[in-house]
């Protein structure tokens, strides 16, 4: 598993851990960093999570706007909890992070979907990422 796809995962059990606890996000993040600061072992990990959370709080209102623009009949309180967290991820890098490929971007949070979530999750997350993406153009 590459870094950025654990420090992915990070940021998805900071995102996922957050949401069901009803903990504000930046809060969150500080206990997080707290904890990240006494594992050094975990810093490369963390660096891209860190970054990766940065954005999602600072392009909240709009991510989650288009979330709930293109997922066509789910509002993001209807979508499990985890979906909620690997769309924000994946629609933070498909249109704030120009180090990621949207390619490589989309892939990873259907590969997460795949493995933490429904049946359904990896083909609803791939599709709505698809049309998000297609708004940068």
């Amino acid at each position: 598993m590459s870094a950025r796809t654990k420090a992915r995962k990070r940021a998805l059990d900071v995102l996922y851990s957050a949401d069901l606890r009803q903990t504000p996000l930046r809060q969150a993040l500080a206990t997080e960093a707290e904890r990240a600061a006494n594992e050094p072992a975990r810093e490369a990990s963390w660096l891209y999570a860190r970054e990766i959370l940065d954005g999602v709080i600072e392009h909240q209102d709009e991510i989650d706007e288009l979330i709930e623009t293109y997922a066509q009949g789910w509002t993001l309180a209807r979508m499990p909890a985890v979906d909620r967290a690997i769309l924000r991820i994946g629609v933070w890098e498909v249109l704030f992070n120009d180090e990621v490929p949207e390619g490589v971007a989309i892939s990873e949070a259907v590969e997460a979907a795949t493995v933490l979530s429904t049946d359904d999750s990896a083909g609803f997350v791939n599709g709505l990422l698809a049309k998000i993406a297609h708004t940068r153009a």
